[in-house]
């Protein structure tokens, strides 16, 4: 079986699985799923495709994902690697590695592709929760994010595969299933429609769960979803990102610090059980130390419980990236002290 190493988000999970299945019957060959979330994300693919050749020597390496789709130059010009495919290529890579290629790099332009892998996989190795693509791309442009550069527009997966995806999965034994997506609430036509679908589909589901919700686009239509369907699990994970008003305007972010605590509130209100997580970046450039104030603020306020925070990282390319930039130690420090809030309030 062909070896594939995944970086990055539930997406690139998905993906790797339907590589996997793809290749089960190829050996000596590794395929490298890269993330381009953050530059030191990048780094590190660099670094591990480095450490793959040089534990196997004779293997044929494949780079592909998001840093490969933004920086394809970067690692055609690694000697440890063989070819290099973009997000569009990799939904057809079979076509890559079977046929008479010479050129080292393929990369197309992300945004003419207006479609994604319709492989059905069967199973997730090793794992408890399946996780089922919902939709693929951005929309959006928060001012320090260059993930839609990678992805692509926003595309949504039609319905009648993901019901088919999740009745494949749930006759496999899966129980856990999490709709997941680039921006997955902005599903098209509606991702509450979408998962009242699936509720009503598959009743016996024992729970349906879900990636980084948006708190711009969670609706009325979703929270009255949590309210009567007990096998939607009660843990929801947003992308907050900052506690500070003016900040997430300068993130180009469509919430604001009352949205997240209203969220919270109205979800709690018809599931008094809820427990909510959190993205969060620290130190973006004009976060001054009140506006971090006020993000640590939020995290008791809208009752958050579990929190990924990351002191912020600048990608080439995005408008944060070209504004006056905070010292790295300090950006580290406040993360380092957001953190620790939330683990000091559990303990």
């Amino acid at each position: 079986m062909a070896e594939v190493v995944t970086f990055g988000c539930r997406i690139n999970s998905f993906e790797a699985e339907i590589l996997k299945e793809k290749f089960k019957n190829i050996d000596n060959l590794i395929i490298v799923n890269t993330c381009a979330v953050t530059g030191e994300a990048e780094r590190q693919c660099r670094q591990a495709v480095r450490k793959l050749r040089k534990e196997n020597p004779n293997a044929r390496i494949v780079v592909t994902g998001c840093a490969a789709q933004i920086n394809a130059q970067k690692f055609a010009d690694m000697p440890e690697v063989d070819l290099v495919l973009g997000n569009k290529e990799k939904t057809e890579i079979e076509k890559y590695l079977t046929g008479d290629i010479t050129e080292k790099s393929i990369v197309g332009n992300i945004f003419s592709y207006d479609d994604y892998d319709h492989y059905l996989i069967t199973g997730f190795e090793g794992r408890q929760r399946a996780f089922v693509q919902i939709q693929q791309g951005c929309d959006h442009r928060c001012t320090y994010c260059i993930i839609p550069f990678a992805r692509g527009n926003n595309r949504s997966v039609p319905e009648e595969e993901i019901i088919n995806q999740i009745k494949t999965l749930l006759k496999q034994g899966f129980k856990e299933i999490c709709l997941t997506g680039v921006d997955a609430c902005s599903y098209k036509p509606s991702f509450s429609g979408l998962v009242k679908h699936i509720l009503e589909h598959f009743p016996d589901l024992p729970s349906l769960q879900f990636g980084s919700l948006d708190p711009a686009a969670v609706d009325d239509d979703f929270i009255a979803l949590v309210g009567n369907y007990n096998n939607i699990h009660p843990h929801f994970h947003l992308s907050v990102q900052s506690g500070d008003n003016l900040v997430l305007k300068q993130m180009g972010r469509r919430h604001s610090r009352e949205d997240v605590i209203r969220l919270c509130a109205k979800i709690r209100a018809v599931r008094p059980e809820a427990t909510f997580g959190a993205d969060f970046i620290c130190g973006f450039p004009t976060e001054t130390l009140e506006a971090f104030a006020n993000t640590c603020k939020l995290v008791n306020e809208a009752g958050l419980d579990k929190l990924h925070v990351f002191p912020y990282s600048e990608r080439h390319g995005t408008p944060a990236a070209r504004l006056p930039q905070i010292e790295m130690e300090e950006r580290r420090r406040r993360a380092k002290i957001l953190r620790e809030l939330r683990e000091d309030n559990n303990g």
